[in-house]
């Protein structure tokens, strides 16, 4: 396939990343998109990531990032401006493709907007609709041209319904190598080569830490009563929520020897023996990293009796939906506590059979996921583009 020759106008891909993880995956793309069509202008809202990569974003992206079905109520006449404005934008531009990656209650709706008008339009990581209210992708299919799946168990729910769909698989597990290296880690972080490392991952957004921080500081310091040579490691997403976790710390009155680190999370996840993770797309980081975890996570107490009454499948973690069975233990809500937790980290700290069991399952579903990510996501959003006569 050629490029769009060079008396031609530059291509206008726009993209739209709600989130860290979906900041990371667009930064992907934007390169093996770029290797293809360098002149290519890239335009929508991205975080440092795509930036980096050449993003011009119309608005800052942590704008965008809101969790719960509660929790966005508070936000969401700021939300619902951001959108209309960032429609108006698009329909003016026109670009040769429209990208949303993940966040689909902001950009479904911006999608059928552009697709109304003859923009294509691409989906990028699938909404939990195999998890609940399946009928979504009704709307889905109104919208989007096209969906890209991480997990190939998510396809089928398209296929049923009529919906272009291609898993890519994940570009942190093209990334991240199949045995990571910890004593290097650990000497790159600091850490002792001997004592044992726990790692805390409470969240990279500010409900999250309010919700997560002191609950995390309070299990390892139950854990440190029990096992005192144990060092606790933090990765910090940005300085806002490094001066968040520190008030938290300082607040809470616990003695815990915490190092925190600005970003450098995979490192923090290569260098520890275990880690008490927040539900969401860092566990999927710690199982490619062949982690022990205890996942937890609590949120606003009508968020989750709803989400209890419609969720019909029985984890919330990738890994234990990626095993389609329970490989790491879960604590949602009530039954998060310190001494329950604690003690669910304490037991995978050292080696043991079921620590292996789970660390063979995590290096058979990081090569599932293994499929050149960023470069499967261009090849198909370049083929729906000449699907829709946007290339030569």
């Amino acid at each position: 396939m050629q490029a769009a020759s060079a008396s031609s106008r530059p291509l206008c891909i726009a993209l739209v990343a709600g989130e860290a993880s979906g900041d990371t995956l667009g930064a992907g793309l934007m390169r093996a998109l770029k290797a293809r069509f360098p002149d290519a202008q890239f335009i929508g809202i991205g975080g440092p990531r795509m930036i980096a990569e050449g993003i011009t974003s119309q608005v800052p992206m942590e704008r965008l990032s809101v969790m719960g079905l509660v929790e966005v109520l508070g936000r969401l006449r700021e939300l619902l401006k951001v959108r209309k404005e960032l429609v108006r934008f698009l329909k003016d531009r026109r670009p040769d493709v429209f990208i949303g990656i993940d966040a689909p209650d902001f950009v479904l709706n911006v999608e059928g907007q552009l697709r109304k008008v003859g923009i294509p339009t691409v989906h990028y990581v699938s909404p939990s609709v195999w998890a609940w209210r399946e009928k979504r992708v009704l709307g889905i299919r109104e919208s989007t041209d096209l969906m890209l799946t991480l997990f190939p168990f998510e396809e089928d729910v398209y296929r049923r319904h009529d919906v272009a769909v291609r898993c890519v698989g994940h570009t942190l597990a093209d990334q991240i190598p199949l045995e990571p290296d910890r004593e290097s880690a650990r000497a790159a972080l600091g850490l002792s080569a001997t004592a044992p490392v726990l790692a805390l991952m409470p969240g990279s957004r500010n409900g999250e830490l309010r919700k997560l921080g002191l609950l995390f500081l309070q299990t390892a310091a139950w854990c440190i009563e029990r096992r005192p040579e144990l060092q606790v490691i933090v990765p910090c997403a940005n300085p806002e929520r490094r001066a968040q976790m520190e008030a938290i710390l300082a607040e809470s009155g616990l003695d815990v020897p915490v190092k925190l680190f600005d970003g450098r999370s995979h490192e923090v996840l290569c260098a520890c023996d275990a880690v008490l993770i927040a539900s969401g797309t860092a566990t999927l980081e710690a199982m490619l990293f062949k982690r022990p975890m205890v996942v937890a996570y609590r949120m606003a107490g009508l968020t989750f009796s709803i989400l209890k009454r419609l969720v019909k499948v029985g984890h919330v973690s990738l890994p234990n939906l990626l095993a389609r069975r329970e490989v790491v233990p879960e604590f949602l809500q009530d039954a998060a506590t310190p001494e329950a937790m604690g003690q669910a980290l304490l037991d995978r700290l050292d080696p043991s059979p079921e620590r292996e069991a789970a660390q063979d399952t995590f290096l058979e579903l990081h090569k599932l996921l293994r499929r050149n990510a960023d470069q499967a996501a261009a090849d198909a959003v370049i083929e729906l583009m000449q699907q829709k006569g946007r290339l030569p």
